[in-house]
């Protein structure tokens, strides 16, 4: 690539998806400069965090660097972001400006170069290194029709796709926003109510009827016919889950022994369907019950992953961190996933797990994870490339069940009572997805 517009062309398939509202570094590497690690965060909202947010994402990106064996030799960066209401590409070009310094500046700091920072915004892009306006004009230049740079084609060739964007992977995993979230959380407070004592009493047991009861909305999931379109598809499955279904399989997954569990169905023919309910049960996460998002999200992007779709894989465990920043299993497939580990260990281990072998490998599994693994810090999140800019914002405490023996740093709550048929799904998702996607949700 020799231009800032095939760079700009570049960054989808560098990603997986298309960012937005997101700062985005690269490393570079050697004389030809060969694309390294990489790190992303949302752009915060307060200039004032500008500075240490820049420190910070160089660090991570500098030090994840040396630590696989090769310092960067220089950096390319982008800003994402897209015009407000009543704005244009231009103006929040020059209000990112700082922002563009500050990130130059905290890299030149660590003796990195940055060689390049893009801004692109409402189909534009803009450089801020070069002051030449006959090759970058004030206007900004078109973004290239995409997929008609030797990247794209490339990257074709070899199937790596950046057909979504950020948004569009969020909108499967947001909770509802429609008539339908009153009836999901009356479901949600008479489960805890009812079948709090029993998990209190009876985790085991409880344990064995949320794991059936998720195989068996997983076959109704995997039995009906195929539709076309992600939204369509997502409203079949939500009108195949019932209200009290959801309910149970939400609360039942908070107890960590039988996330564990669920977490095995991670590939053959179980793992698609298993993905399927996970997004159905991140989106029923409604009103007071947001905070219990994190393990249905934890467990999407953990089989996305484990799929080799690591663009949702990354996005779902982010919004699992942004739901309760201090959930374990989150943490750690969040650091595994965005330092390029291969999910086949994990697969082993828990293959192991599942299997009741006691060696070294098995107890590598995720349960004992949480307990042996100090969890990654601030720092190594951000180094991951995740969007940590609102952990360390104050969060209102929503309700939760207490904590059962042994449930680690996993929120303890229900099991279930086998429900009946199906219920009805939201039918006016299709506006709430849309404009959560617009929002960049």
């Amino acid at each position: 690539m020799r231009t800032p517009a095939e760079l700009a062309d570049a960054l989808p398939y560098l990603l997986g998806f298309k960012p937005e509202e997101s700062i985005v570094l690269i490393a570079l590497h050697g004389e030809r400069g060969r694309f390294g690690g990489r790190v992303r965060l949302g752009i915060p909202e307060r200039s004032g965090d500008w500075p240490s947010v820049a420190q910070q994402l160089a660090r991570c990106l500098v030090g994840g660097c040396e630590r696989r064996g090769a310092r960067p030799d220089g950096i390319v960066a982008f800003l994402c972001r897209e015009p407000g209401e009543s704005e244009s590409g231009q103006q929040v070009v020059q209000r990112l400006r700082p922002l563009a310094q500050v990130l130059r500046t905290a890299c030149g700091a660590l003796d990195v170069p940055v060689f390049e920072v893009v801004c692109i915004s409402g189909g534009r892009f803009w450089t801020y290194c070069c002051p030449d306006t006959r090759c970058c004009p004030p206007e900004g230049t078109p973004l290239l029709r995409p997929g008609t740079s030797v990247l794209a084609a490339a990257a074709t060739y070899m199937g790596v796709q950046a057909v979504a964007t950020q948004g569009e992977i969020r909108a499967r995993l947001t909770p509802w926003e429609t008539a339908a979230v009153t009836e999901q959380e009356r479901a949600l407070d008479a489960a805890g109510l009812a079948l709090l004592p029993r998990i209190l009493n009876e985790e085991d047991a409880t344990a064995v009827e949320t794991l059936d009861l998720a195989r068996r909305v997983m076959a109704r999931l995997a039995a009906a016919p195929p539709v076309s379109g992600t939204l369509e598809a997502d409203n079949r499955d939500d009108e195949l889950i019932a209200h009290d279904e959801a309910a149970a399989l939400i609360l039942g997954l908070q107890v960590r022994t039988t996330r564990d569990r669920a977490a095995e169905w991670m590939e053959g023919d179980e793992a698609p369907s298993a993905l399927r309910l996970w997004r159905a049960l991140s989106r029923r996460c409604v009103g007071a019950y947001e905070e219990h998002a994190a393990a249905p999200l934890s467990l999407a992007g953990w089989v996305a992953w484990s799929l080799g779709d690591v663009a949702e894989g990354q996005e779902a465990l982010d919004m699992a961190l942004r739901a309760d920043c201090e959930y374990t299993f989150a943490l750690l497939l969040h650091h595994a996933c965005n330092e390029g580990m291969d999910p086949e260990s994990i697969r082993r281990c828990l293959r192991r797990k599942r299997d009741g072998l006691g060696d070294a490998d098995a107890r590598e599994a995720f349960g004992s994870l949480d307990d042996e693994v100090e969890p990654p810090g601030a720092e190594q999140v951000l180094e991951t490339g995740g969007s940590t800019a609102r952990e360390g914002t104050p969060r209102r405490r929503r309700r939760r069940l207490p904590r059962s023996s042994g449930s680690g740093n996993s929120r303890s709550s229900d099991a279930l009572r086998a429900s009946g048929g199906p219920g009805t799904g939201p039918q006016n998702r299709r506006r709430t997805i849309r404009r959560g996607a617009r929002n960049g949700r």
